[in-house]
């Protein structure tokens, strides 16, 4: 039985849930979400339909594709975002990267764009 990360962290205490919210900020790798989520390699390929080997691969990458790494991420319940940093700014997130989508046609002559940067306030 795949446990979403989001029903798992509201079951606990209010204070381990605080000393779990603070490690995870320290944590560095994927592995270490996934088990700081209370999920398995096995747990989290039933969730993305993939092989337990596949999830043991991804772990160990040190480059991948924003999506995969979204998936990843989204399958523990989670969410993925991108947060550029400038000296003397307010941080950014970048938004629409690793994000899939299905191909849109465009009007002969039409020029649209969307905008692609938030700033986090």
């Amino acid at each position: 039985m795949v446990r979403k990360l989001d029903d798992v962290m509201a079951a606990l205490p209010a204070k381990r849930r605080e000393r779990v919210e603070k490690r995870a900020m320290e944590l560095a790798t994927l592995k270490d979400l996934r088990v700081a989520a209370e999920q398995t390699q096995e747990n989290l390929a039933a969730t993305l339909g993939v092989g337990q080997d596949t999830i043991s691969r991804l772990e160990k990458r040190s480059d991948m594709l924003l999506s995969t790494l979204r998936h990843y991420v989204e399958s523990m319940g989670g969410k993925l975002e991108l947060v550029a940093q400038f000296p003397n700014r307010p941080p950014v997130v970048i938004d629409h990267l690793g994000v899939e989508k299905a191909p849109r046609r465009r009007a002969s002559g039409s020029r649209s764009g969307s905008n692609a940067a938030q700033v986090v306030a």
